[in-house]
């Protein structure tokens, strides 16, 4: 059976990527056509984004590369922002 939750539920949760590590937390969603494009992860303390990001706030994550939600969201490792690996080495 399909569990439908409301959006706003999603904020805040926790995002992992699928290999485990903290990515960050939900801070939106983008929504067109009545439909989930996207979510906007903010780089919180101690999360893999805050490491790569510098002085930026966060990414987009396109829906597409979500694989569940539940108490947190798991994003494919493709999320990645580019030239950077989840253990640190660019």
């Amino acid at each position: 059976m399909l569990k439908m939750k409301k959006v706003s539920d999603a904020y805040d949760l926790k995002v992992f990527t699928d290999a485990g590590d903290y990515f960050g937390d939900i801070e939106d969603s983008i929504v067109a056509s009545n439909k989930i494009s996207g979510w906007k992860i903010k780089a919180t303390k101690n999360s893999f984004l805050s490491k790569v990001l510098g002085s930026a706030k966060g990414v987009i994550v396109p829906h597409q590369l979500v694989k569940a939600v539940g108490d947190v969201l798991i994003i494919s490792r493709n999320a990645v922002p580019a030239g950077h690996s989840e253990d640190g080495e660019e």
